[in-house]
C-alpha cells in the first residue's frame, strides 16, 4: 500500500499574542507598545487600499493577504454573526463589495478593523491564519474539512479491523474506524451480535441510515422471483451500488448473519487505483469514461413501487482532475445508450479496459465473511462483488445491508475530531 499523494501539513496552531499596533489609512504601522509577539502570532497588520487588501504580517515572518470584501462579509460580531448557530446574519444585500478600511489595530493579538460606516470587525489570529488564501494555506484546510487524501491498495490490502462494541461506546475507536474508511475505502468490523438491527445501530452512530427504493436496511439472500440480482446465489460481478440514482449512496455496510455452505467468498478492488492504472496505461479509454455519460435504471417494486433512472460517468474527476467517484453496475447499466453511432464502439472499448483492470487478481482483495463481521465501505470507490455460493441445511447465506450518505459520515467524523482534540487526544 502506499499514499496516492503525500499527505498535507496541517495549519500550525498560533500561540497568542501580547503585540499592540495601529495602522490608520494611508500611514505606516505604529507600534503602540513593546515588541513581544510570539513565533506565529501577529506582528503587524497594515491595509493595502490600491490593491483593497489587508497584509497580515506573523511573528514567524510569513504573510498573508486578506480581501476587504471577504473580511466585512465574515465580521463575527453578534450583529453579524448568530453565535448559537455561527451562521451569518448580514445579508449580502448589506455588503459593500467595494469597502474600503478606515483603521486597523491589533491589540491583545487580535486584528481590529474599522469600516467606513464605524462598524468595528475583530479577528481570532489562529480564525485568520487557517483561512489564508495561499495556495498552501487552501490546500491544507481542504484536508483539515475533507480528507481527501487516499491510501490506494491492491489484492495485498490488509483490511483494516475495528471493534464493533468499542465503535459504539468510545468516541477515539469510532473516529478511528471513522478516518480508516476515509482514507483506506474499507473496514472490517468484527465483533457485531448475530442478530438483525446491528447496522442500524452502527448507522446511529453516525447519524442515520438512508432511505431508498429496498428500505432503511435490506435482506441480502437468495430469494425466489429477485427483484435484484444481488438476491440470488449466482455469482456478482464486480460494481458499485445505485449508479440508478444521480446520487448513489455514499457508504454501505453489510453485516453477516450467516453464511452459506460452500463459496460466497467477497471480493473488493480500490476502483480509484484501478482508474489511475487506466489513466496511465489507456488515456484515451480513461478520456472517453469520464466524459460518457451512461444509462442505468432500475425497475420493481421493494419498499414500494419504484423506476429509477439516470445518467452517469462511469468515473467521475473533480476540478483538479483527480478520480472522486466510481459508478458502475453492469446490471443496472440500461440497455438504452443515449450516443451517437460512431461512439458506441469506442465506450464498449473503453469500459471492457476499465473492467478487465478491475479484475486483475492483483487488483482483487478476496476475503470471506464470518457472522458478526461488518464489512463498512466506500460506495463512491470501492468496486464489490461476490463468488457463487452453495446454501445447505443450517448454512444459508444471509446478510443485512444499511446505506449512509457521505455528508453523515464525514460530519460525525468532524465532531469525533473536535472531542477527541478536546479530551486530549491527536
Amino acid at each position: 500500500m502506499a499514499l496516492c499523494r503525500p499527505p498535507w501539513p496541517a495549519p500550525v496552531p498560533l500561540p497568542p499574542s501580547h503585540l499592540t499596533s495601529v495602522q490608520l489609512r494611508g500611514q505606516r504601522t505604529l507600534a503602540a507598545g513593546p515588541f513581544t509577539a510570539a513565533p506565529n502570532g501577529v506582528r503587524r497588520a497594515r491595509a493595502l487600499d490600491e490593491d483593497r487588501l489587508l497584509e497580515v504580517e506573523w511573528g514567524d515572518g510569513g504573510k498573508s493577504l486578506y480581501p476587504f470584501t471577504w473580511l466585512r462579509d465574515n465580521c463575527p460580531c453578534p450583529l453579524c454573526t448568530l453565535q448559537s448557530a455561527q451562521a451569518r446574519c448580514l445579508p449580502l444585500c448589506r455588503l459593500d463589495v467595494h469597502t474600503g478600511i478606515d483603521a486597523v489595530r491589533v491589540a491583545d493579538d487580535k486584528v481590529s478593523i474599522i469600516w467606513p460606516d464605524k462598524h468595528t470587525s475583530e479577528f481570532d489570529p489562529e480564525w485568520l491564519r487557517k483561512r489564508c488564501f495561499s495556495s498552501a494555506s487552501r490546500r491544507a484546510m481542504r484536508e483539515e474539512l475533507f480528507l481527501n487524501e487516499r491510501v490506494y491498495w491492491d489484492s495485498k490490502l490488509c483490511v483494516p479491523t475495528a471493534d464493533f462494541q468499542e465503535i459504539l461506546r468510545d468516541d477515539r475507536a469510532a473516529l478511528a474506524w471513522l478516518l480508516a474508511l476515509r482514507r483506506v475505502g474499507i473496514v472490517h468490523v468484527k465483533g457485531a451480535p448475530v442478530v438483525q438491527g446491528q447496522v442500524t445501530r452502527l448507522s446511529e452512530r453516525i447519524g442515520y441510515p438512508r432511505l431508498t427504493f429496498y428500505g432503511h436496511t435490506w435482506q441480502v439472500r437468495d430469494k425466489p422471483m429477485a427483484n435484484n440480482v444481488a438476491y440470488t446465489s449466482g455469482a456478482l460481478s464486480l460494481h458499485t451500488d445505485y449508479p440508478a440514482l444521480h446520487n448513489p449512496p455514499g457508504v454501505q455496510f453489510l453485516h453477516c448473519l450467516s453464511g452459506a455452505q460452500e463459496g460466497g467468498e467477497s471480493l473488493a478492488v480500490d476502483g480509484f487505483h484501478a482508474a489511475e492504472q487506466l489513466q496511465r496505461e489507456d488515456p484515451e479509454a480513461f478520456r472517453s469514461l469520464t466524459s460518457t455519460r451512461v444509462d442505468f435504471t432500475d425497475t420493481g417494486r421493494d419498499y414500494c413501487d419504484f423506476a429509477v433512472q439516470s445518467k452517469n460517468r462511469v468515473i467521475d474527476v473533480d476540478h483538479e482532475g483527480r478520480v472522486s467517484r466510481i459508478n458502475y453496475n453492469n446490471a443496472t447499466r440500461d440497455s438504452v445508450l443515449d450516443l451517437p453511432v460512431g461512439q458506441v464502439q469506442p465506450f464498449y472499448r473503453a469500459l471492457k479496459a476499465y473492467v478487465e483492470i478491475m479484475n486483475r487478481p492483483q487488483n482483487v482483495a478476496v476475503y470471506r465473511m464470518e457472522p458478526g463481521d461488518v464489512v463498512t465501505f466506500d460506495n463512491h470507490r470501492v468496486l464489490h462483488g461476490r463468488r457463487s455460493y452453495v446454501n445447505g441445511p443450517g448454512a444459508v447465506r444471509h446478510l443485512e445491508g444499511a446505506y449512509l450518505d457521505w455528508d453523515e459520515v464525514m460530519s460525525r467524523l468532524r465532531v469525533l475530531r473536535r472531542s477527541v482534540r478536546g479530551s486530549g487526544g491527536k
